[in-house]
């Protein structure tokens, strides 16, 4: 992907605190993956799974960390990150690219309450609606037709993408972003069954609160509790289509990919890690730097660090070592019925 935009190899070096292996004056115009980077490209290297792509790459420099192998007569960027290094190259390259409308300022079909208070520089986009007493400060994006509920309060520098609902009393801190779809503080599931046989509705009148630098991607949804908060602790990273449940807490910094799904009042540490469609049932607490396989189900508290997988969730060496042995349950059933039978002839011999 070229760009309008060159830089000189020592730029980019500096750019990005990079240590230049090559030619300084060498000159780049835009960036791609390894196998379509053409000479006038930067590509980059960072699961060493892709090493004979990085051979046979014709990119004319390629980011690499330091325990990479080096070809000759090539130019490299030595950097210990050098994904997030040629996200800072991207986004020099592209940054103008990145902008989120074409509209400026308030738009005039947005609807905004007589008592909301909008700082420094809020730009809102065609069809949103604001309602009363909520509270947007400076720098922040409301896209298109996203619904801010009464006394919503939403910080600094936060990107409201279009389509996003953010329900009453919930709060963001600064730097949020929420990508289109998200809804923040529906109902919990909440129903008692009377003896009847029906289900009554139990009033959510909680909240959700998410502090600074959290991202939430795209149609997740996240319910505020009966009467508490919901919880997002800073800085977690949450993927499209997740479902977090009322009371739920998530500790700071957490990853959770798309389609997992977190009960009730569940509570978990920092640095937590969840594959894609983990399923972590209600009241439970996972301690810090817990990381869980894809398709995990967390049925018990997991209160201690490290990698889990399975269902239901266990040390992820023991459920390797099981599924291992259940690709080959049917060579095991065999053998066990011969030796059945073994013993069975073994018996009628002995009794004769």
């Amino acid at each position: 992907m070229n760009s309008l935009k060159t830089f000189k190899l020592a730029h980019i070096a500096a750019m990005t605190q990079s240590k230049l292996i090559g030619n300084p004056d060498y000159e780049i115009e835009g960036v791609a993956d390894l196998e379509r980077a053409s000479a006038k490209e930067a590509s980059f290297l960072e699961n060493p799974r892709y090493e004979q792509a990085m051979q046979t790459s014709h990119a004319g420099v390629i980011f690499v960390n330091s325990h990479t192998p080096l070809a000759d007569d090539r130019n490299f960027l030595i950097n210990e990150n050098p994904s997030l290094a040629f996200q800072q190259l991207i986004d020099a390259f592209f940054k103008e690219k990145g902008e989120l409308t074409g509209f400026t300022g308030i738009h005039p079909t947005a609807v905004i309450h007589e008592t909301c208070q909008i700082g420094a520089n809020v730009k809102i986009g065609p069809h949103a609606v604001i309602d009363k007493e909520a509270r947007i400060d400076d720098n922040t994006f409301i896209g298109a037709g996203a619904y801010i509920g009464p006394y919503v309060t939403i910080g600094k520098d936060c990107l409201i993408h279009p389509k996003v609902v953010i329900r009453e009393r919930c709060s963001l801190g600064d730097k949020v972003i929420l990508q289109p779809g998200a809804v923040i503080g529906a109902c919990g599931f909440g129903y008692i069954t009377n003896k009847a046989g029906e289900h009554i509705k139990l009033q959510q009148l909680g909240k959700v609160e998410i502090e600074d630098e959290v991202e939430i991607g795209a149609n997740t949804t996240i319910d505020r509790s009966r009467f508490e908060t919901t919880y997002i602790k800073k800085g977690s990273k949450i993927d499209n289509l997740v479902q977090i449940g009322h009371n739920v807490t998530i500790g700071a910094h957490n990853i959770i990919v798309a389609q997992t799904g977190i009960a009730g009042s569940t509570k978990t540490g920092r640095h937590v890690v969840m594959g894609g469609q983990v399923a972590v049932a209600g009241h439970l607490k996972i301690a810090d730097e817990v990381m869980l396989a894809g398709r995990t189900g967390v049925t018990k508290s997991l209160p201690t660090s490290g990698k889990y997988g399975g269902l239901p969730a266990q040390p992820i060496e023991i459920h390797n070592r099981n599924s291992v042995f259940l690709n080959h349950i049917e060579k095991y059933i065999k053998i066990i019925k011969a030796l059945q039978e073994e013993i069975k002839i073994l018996k009628n011999n002995l009794y004769k």
